[in-house]
């Protein structure tokens, strides 16, 4: 009985942590996954790296991106960070 008293405070951080750390990260990598996973043309983007664009086609990991007047790059699909909601540019 004295043991499991003594691991009790162990086992308090490891869930204590879990809630803190790990469960936080690993709901907001499913929500990127979502994202990225539900592109469509003609979705406003920015890249991890910053370059703003938008998508032209979509391919199974690779992304075209529309970033001036024709002029167009691919990028991994990994490496679109988020999709811009219009009313915030209006702002």
């Amino acid at each position: 009985m004295d043991q499991l008293l003594g691991l009790l405070p162990i086992l308090l951080m490891f869930v204590a942590m879990w809630f803190i750390l790990i469960r936080p990260a690993k709901k907001r990598q499913q929500e990127t996954q979502n994202m990225q996973s539900s592109l469509q043309r003609g979705d406003k983007i920015i890249t991890i790296g910053g370059l703003h664009g938008v998508v032209e086609a979509i391919e199974d990991t690779v992304v075209t991106l529309s970033i001036a007047d024709n002029i167009r790059v691919k990028f991994d699909r990994q490496a679109i960070g988020r999709v811009v909601n219009d009313d915030l540019l209006k702002k």
